[in-house]
């Protein structure tokens, strides 16, 4: 990690900052993708600071392209309606991810610099502010594949070899959105523990051209957890916004202004388009 150049990222004269944590289970996780697209094409543009998102979804899974080629795939998906959870497809890659109220999610959204932002400062810039985030563990917090947690990837974070959160991007129109999931609270081997049956009724033992990992829920836990504290969604907001204060002049509460609207709402439709198509065609 180049420390500099991903300071520089976090080092922004001003954030906006849209807070969504608190909206309840109304919601929903395709709002979140045109939220980000909507944000990425503004900021990609120069018609707005570079953002920072918060925000929270209820009893959602939200599922990658290669998931819907699942051998078994309507039966796997009662496995999680009989649990209580909706389901959507996200418009990138990546495998199963599970969201809650005890899951926060976060953004960071940069315009692409004439050099353009490589792709590994975008997830070391999400890594370091966690690690601000903690400092009482931010030692411990490493950046590496977990193989058997859900979703596994490079930019899996970890204390001990057991997964926190999972690292993201979306890249468009000039926009780069760094993305992540923070298990805050609850229990992360119960949320890994659906996505290994999901998985199991899936495959049902068949032969697949994708390959899905082979979960163990033990290597999945909260922060709260893992801290052996309790900790609310509110309190890592609260050390999420002082962290960024810490490296920028100034942060300010926005929402969605004027034009983005418009933008947002197409942004919106496209994704429950696509969405409708991609389970329709399953």
């Amino acid at each position: 990690m180049e420390k500099d150049k991903v300071y520089d990222l976090l080092r922004q004269d001003r954030w906006r900052v849209i807070d969504q944590s608190s909206l309840g289970p109304a919601f929903g996780a395709l709002q979140s993708f045109a939220m980000d697209d909507t944000l990425c094409t503004v900021t990609g543009s120069g018609d707005s600071d570079p953002t920072a998102r918060s925000w929270v979804h209820h009893q959602t899974v939200v599922l990658g392209i290669q998931d819907t080629k699942l051998p078994f795939l309507d039966e796997a998906l009662e496995v999680l309606e009989e649990a209580g959870y909706r389901y959507i497809v996200r418009n990138s890659g990546g495998l199963a991810v599970v969201l809650d109220e005890g899951v926060l999610n976060l953004s960071l959204v940069f315009p692409d610099s004439e050099k353009g932002i490589d792709i590994n400062r975008g997830y070391d810039a999400m890594w370091l502010l966690i690690k601000e985030m903690f400092p009482e563990v931010g030692g411990q917090i490493e950046a590496k594949e977990i193989t058997r947690s859900y979703c596994p990837g490079g930019y899996d974070l970890s204390i001990n070899d057991r997964k926190f959160a999972g690292i993201s991007q979306r890249r468009i129109r000039g926009g780069v959105a760094v993305q992540i999931y923070l298990c805050v609270n609850g229990s992360g081997s119960e949320r890994a523990e659906l996505i290994r049956r999901f998985y199991e009724v899936g495959l049902q033992g068949e032969p697949s051209k994708f390959t899905f990992p082979d979960i163990d829920p033990s290597v999945m836990a909260s922060l709260a957890e893992l801290l052996g504290i309790e900790l609310t969604v509110q309190d890592v907001m609260m050390r999420f916004l002082t962290s960024l204060h810490s490296f920028s002049g100034q942060l300010y509460n926005s929402s969605l202004q004027g034009e983005e609207y418009a933008m947002y709402e197409a942004y919106y439709e496209r994704v429950l388009d696509r969405n409708a198509k991609v389970l329709g065609m399953k």
